[in-house]
């Protein structure tokens, strides 16, 4: 590396309002909404939460790919400053131009009375840019997605939503309108800040590709992994907690990729919850309301698939759905890999497999096969934005009446995302009828011993997870009904 590239690789560079913007040795664990509020006196991203959960803070970020830039939607409040490198921020101050027009989106929030404390309001006008850029003329379904991770506790949503219409139908403004977005002057200046080698400071590293994560890790195994902070920024804005360095995974590029190989669909460690949840969905349809009550689209955008698996959490909704399909994840630690079942990651509550210094590559699901059954449900108090009180997910293969093969697992049940061995011992070789189904639910209540807290008591819990054992059947042999009345007709 040159004198002059050791200087740049401590500055961090990101586009604001069509200038770059530099920042000297930021620290690690500085939030966007933190330099935003404080240094650029923003103060339209309003902190509420601090967790990425009520949507006062969002911005939307563009970043180059390919000869597009995709513009999203994120919650500032938990997204780590340095990881917005060469990346294009807008605030809800950069969408007003500079003769006092609103833009359509801020215009369609006064002419439908949708803002009134106003404390919210510049986070519901960011969302709603982020699915104008997107969507031309979206569905009730896509507005209500693109609001799930904002939060009023005012006017109620519905004159939010006609907002979003009357906003898709207003003539495009002057400036951010889509062929703006993606003009060739945005382009270029979001390619001028292509790194040729990493960002590498005091407390922050962020490798620029495999080999280079895979030594740095290995030779500094006291580090932290950071993929999109959606829960480690918590442990700074709720815990307090001093982070030891950062090793950022966002700039390796071999790790964003998502692709089908070797009879599996394989998704890098750092793609995107969106793009990843998108893959999933195209391959199992079964699973996209699973993938639409994932969080909401804010944090969707900046978390990663494979950043919920390493984290391990016993509620979170990923891990049931990828078990029961039978995923295995790669680990690599230096220039060695192995393989693991995806449940044989995970040892005790906060547990991992991980050996020092190793991290998890990506994860591989079997592609889907013929004859293979499967669904997975959420239970929780709301539908949006709301934690598992059970997660459940199911496979079963069935030929001549009978239950081939059968995986069951579940999250909220127990310290870790479990499987069900004596359900699908009960299942597995024997017929698939409802008296099959009873004696699998019996067999659950063997499997686990869970605990009560304030989403359910044990009780309650083990009683869903029966009854949504027997609704995965109900629901197949229902298809199985459907399937075999229209070959009739």
């Amino acid at each position: 590396m040159a004198p002059g590239d050791a200087e740049d690789s401590r500055v961090v560079r990101f586009v604001l309002d069509g200038r770059v913007v530099s920042v000297r040795n930021p620290a690690p664990d500085m939030t966007l909404m933190s330099y935003l509020r404080l240094d650029c006196g923003r103060t339209g991203t309003k902190e509420g939460c601090a967790e990425g959960d009520c949507g006062a803070c969002t911005v939307v970020v563009g970043e180059l790919q390919g000869e597009r830039i995709a513009w999203r939607a994120i919650n500032s409040c938990i997204r780590f400053l340095p990881t917005l490198d060469g990346r294009e921020v807008v605030t809800v101050e950069s969408l007003k131009a500079g003769d006092g027009a609103l833009h359509p989106v801020q215009q369609a929030m006064v002419d439908c009375h949708g803002s009134q404390c106003g404390f919210c309001t510049p986070g519901f006008v960011m969302s709603l840019f982020g699915l104008y850029l997107n969507a031309e003329r979206p569905s009730r379904p896509e507005v209500l997605d693109a609001l799930a991770g904002n939060l009023c506790r005012c006017t109620g949503y519905r004159p939010i939503v006609d907002a979003a219409r009357r906003a898709a139908e207003a003539p495009a403004p002057a400036r951010w309108n889509r062929a703006d977005a993606q003009s060739v002057e945005r382009r270029e200046r979001l390619a001028s800040l292509r790194r040729g080698h990493s960002l590498a400071y005091p407390g922050f590293h962020a490798p620029r590709s495999l080999d280079e994560l895979a030594a740095a890790y290995e030779e500094n195994p006291e580090s932290l992994v950071l993929a999109g902070a959606t829960d480690i920024g918590l442990w700074v804005t709720k815990q307090m907690r001093h982070l030891p360095p950062l090793i950022y995974i966002g700039e390796v590029a071999e790790l964003q990729a998502i692709r089908e190989a070797d009879g599996a669909l394989r998704i890098g460690a750092a793609a995107p919850l969106t793009d990843a949840w998108a893959a999933i969905v195209a391959r199992w349809p079964a699973l996209a309301e699973l993938a639409n009550r994932f969080a909401a689209p804010p944090i969707r955008n900046s978390g990663t698939l494979c950043g919920n698996l390493a984290n391990g959490s016993p509620i979170g909704d990923s891990m049931p759905a990828l078990i029961a399909l039978g995923a295995k994840v790669e680990l690599r630690r230096g220039a060695r890999r192995r393989t693991l079942a995806l449940e044989d990651l995970y040892l005790g509550y906060q547990k991992k497999a991980f050996e020092p210094g190793e991290f998890l590559e990506a994860v591989a699901i079997p592609l889907p096969r013929p004859g293979l059954k499967l669904a997975s449900y959420k239970v929780s108090k709301r539908f949006d934005q709301d934690i598992s009180a059970v997660c459940s997910a199911y496979t079963v293969e069935l030929a001549g009446g009978n239950v081939v093969s059968a995986r069951i697992a579940h999250g909220g049940m127990a310290a870790i995302p479990q499987r069900a061995p004596r359900a699908e011992a009960a299942l597995t070789g024997k017929p698939w009828t409802m008296a099959t189904i009873e004696a699998a639910a019996a067999a659950l209540a063997e499997d686990y011993r869970p605990i009560g807290d304030m989403r359910a008591t044990a009780g309650y819990r083990t009683l869903v997870a029966q009854n949504l054992l027997r609704r995965f059947f109900h629901e197949q042999a229902g298809a199985v009904t459907r399937v075999h009345a229209v070959a009739a007709e």
